[in-house]
């Protein structure tokens, strides 16, 4: 059970005072009982414990946090499930060396974060926050313009 502060009482000054306890011997103190509140529900208790906090500013923390990181966003076994398999399909054969998948993976997600940094230029053109599909197909258009070949 949590633990809460205890707060002063009132004396009742009807009282008699109590009379003193012969030495040796001890008596045992009655406390005055005390109110007891109804637990609040669950969901009040949740919104007490959640603080106020302004819009976007979960996005943004989470923004820099991965702007600071080097790690890879991608798990490493799904990526390299997903390049085995698709390379078993071509030919059955294949191998790969743990070198090559990480440089395939890191390629992949630069790929991926400048598509997604131009998809987002294109939601903000379009005076939005959010991306959309309509933004990555245009991020993709764009970039298979300058190049002269199929966007992906």
């Amino acid at each position: 059970m949590a633990r809460t502060k205890q707060t002063a009482r009132k004396t009742i000054a009807s009282r008699t005072p109590a009379k003193a306890p012969a030495k040796g011997k001890k008596i045992a103190r009655k406390s005055m009982p005390t109110r007891r509140e109804p637990a609040p529900d669950r969901q009040t208790q949740l919104r007490r414990a959640m603080r106020k906090v302004k819009r976007g500013t979960r996005a943004l923390q989470e923004i820099r946090k991965y702007q600071k990181s080097t790690e890879l966003l991608l798990r490493k076994a799904p990526f390299q499930r997903l390049v085995r398999e698709l390379t078993h399909q071509i030919q059955p054969d294949f191998r790969w060396q743990m070198a090559a998948l990480m440089a395939l993976q890191e390629a992949t997600e630069c790929y991926l974060v400048s598509k997604f940094e131009d998809a987002q230029s294109a939601a903000i053109h379009g005076k939005r926050i959010t991306i959309m599909p309509k933004d990555i197909q245009l991020a993709l258009r764009l970039a298979a313009s300058g190049t002269g070949q199929h966007p992906l």
